[in-house]
């Protein structure tokens, strides 16, 4: 994170020069990342706020770790953009504020601008979910703490949280509220994203398929990250019983259905451009698939399209040790997938004169390591200080399932009884 934050202060204080951008590839691993970390976000809003309208009860498990992760990447993704314009202290001409600068308004028609509204809304209705989500279990945290200081500031965290029935009323009133909000965001703030490709008339990315693909390749990857992150701290929290096989598989099934809406917008891609018969359009899928860069198109091919359909084995569904194997190579394939659209569809124009190759610098390169990370410190940060896995909801679910078992439990010892009564006894046992 400290070389990545070097790395930012390099590119401010010599320029963005010292990118590999050229003329002709004006877009490169800089918003290649900033996609792919806004798509890394998506999953924890999908979990929290989809699964909760649906009532899902698997979701419990996974959706505080989920929306955390979600801010930290949406911070992550909001960098690129920025530092992306050069001059960082001009970064306030993007909010359209009323100001004495005269009539200079930001331009409305701009994808760009879009961005800046679509992130600073989802990364604040996130944050509301994630916090008011919280406030129950850090109230908990607050009246087991040793330390003078712990209590006093997990008091002002948990807002006097009693947990009386007033405030759990009120608390699931927001949760609901507050989910409405954010499931049209999960599916808004990706499309967004998407115009910046789709509004240009560049063959290759004006195409009327992205914000779907967009939005499904966005949840794909964003379950991927959960699964990464939610292995390894099932592993080092021993969680096991919190965070069963049940949810990964629940999960990898989610990606299955999503990666599979991946494959499908691709080869809609390829039909589209064969059957336009726009010959720039055809070029530039030819150029995708055997051009210089043909490595980083098989490579997204194999991880987003071919290897999620290993999990139509529910063997393999329900390992963990492979289960995490494919979360690292989805999200590989997810990144190569970014890097294809930017790059392949610019680095050779109508003009073969002004064809250029591209290759990320030293610059570029620590800028993203540094942005990952930013995110895993966040993210441990998060687990040593908080609770990782919603306290409060899993205890609501332990309540419905204790009952299952309950009346499990009654009925094997029924079948027992009628079992010795009609062996000969006149005497069948109690439960």
């Amino acid at each position: 994170m400290c070389w990545g934050l070097f790395s930012l202060g390099w590119t401010v204080w010599f320029g963005i020069g010292v990118w590999g951008l050229n003329k002709t590839v004006g877009w490169g691993w800089d918003i290649t990342n900033f996609v792919w970390w806004i798509g890394i976000g998506h999953a924890g809003t999908l979990i929290s706020a989809i699964l909760l309208l649906f009532r899902q009860k698997w979701r419990t498990a996974v959706n505080r770790a989920a929306e955390a992760m979600t801010i930290f990447a949406v911070i992550c993704a909001g960098l690129f953009p920025i530092f992306h314009m050069g001059r960082v202290w001009l970064a306030f001409f993007t909010i359209p504020y009323p100001n004495s600068r005269g009539p200079l308004w930001v331009n409305f028609n701009s994808p760009l601008l879009w961005d800046v509204f679509a992130i600073s809304t989802y990364f604040t209705i996130s944050l509301l979910f994630w916090y008011s989500g919280l406030i129950p279990d850090v109230a908990s945290v607050r009246d087991r703490a040793k330390s003078k200081i712990a209590k006093m500031v997990y008091s002002i965290m948990s807002f006097g949280w009693t947990g009386s029935a007033k405030h759990w009323q009120r608390h699931e009133a927001l949760s609901l509220v507050l989910a409405g909000l954010s499931t049209p965001l999960v599916l808004s703030v990706h499309t967004i994203v998407s115009f910046d490709f789709a509004t240009s008339v560049i063959p290759g990315w004006h195409t009327t398929i992205f914000p779907p693909y967009f939005v499904a390749g966005a949840i794909f990857s964003g379950f991927a990250m959960v699964l990464t992150l939610m292995i390894i701290t099932r592993k080092v929290l021993n969680l096991q019983d919190y965070i069963t096989i049940g949810h990964i598989e629940s999960m990898n099934k989610i990606i299955v259905l999503t990666g599979s809406i991946v494959g499908c917008a691709y080869l809609t891609e390829l039909f589209t451009a064969w059957y336009s018969q726009n010959m720039y359009e055809q070029y530039a899928f030819m150029n995708r698939a055997l051009g210089p860069y043909w490595w980083s198109y098989w490579g997204m091919m194999t991880c987003n399209v071919i290897s999620p359909q290993l999990f139509w084995f529910p063997k393999l569904r329900r390992s963990v040790t492979f289960t995490f194997f494919m979360s690292i190579v989805i999200n590989i394939g997810m990144w190569f997938e970014r890097f294809v659209i930017i790059v392949t569809s610019i680095h050779r124009d109508y003009i073969p004169s002004s064809w250029a190759n591209y290759s990320p610098t030293w610059v570029e390169i620590s800028i993203y390591v540094g942005t990952i990370g930013l995110f895993f410190t966040a993210f441990l940060l998060f687990a040593k200080t908080l609770p990782v896995i919603a306290m409060a909801e899993v205890k609501a679910i332990l309540k419905t399932s204790g009952e299952a078992q309950k009346k499990a439990h009654a009925a094997s010892h029924h079948h027992a009884d009628i079992h010795t009564s009609s062996s000969g006894s006149l005497h069948p046992t109690k439960p």
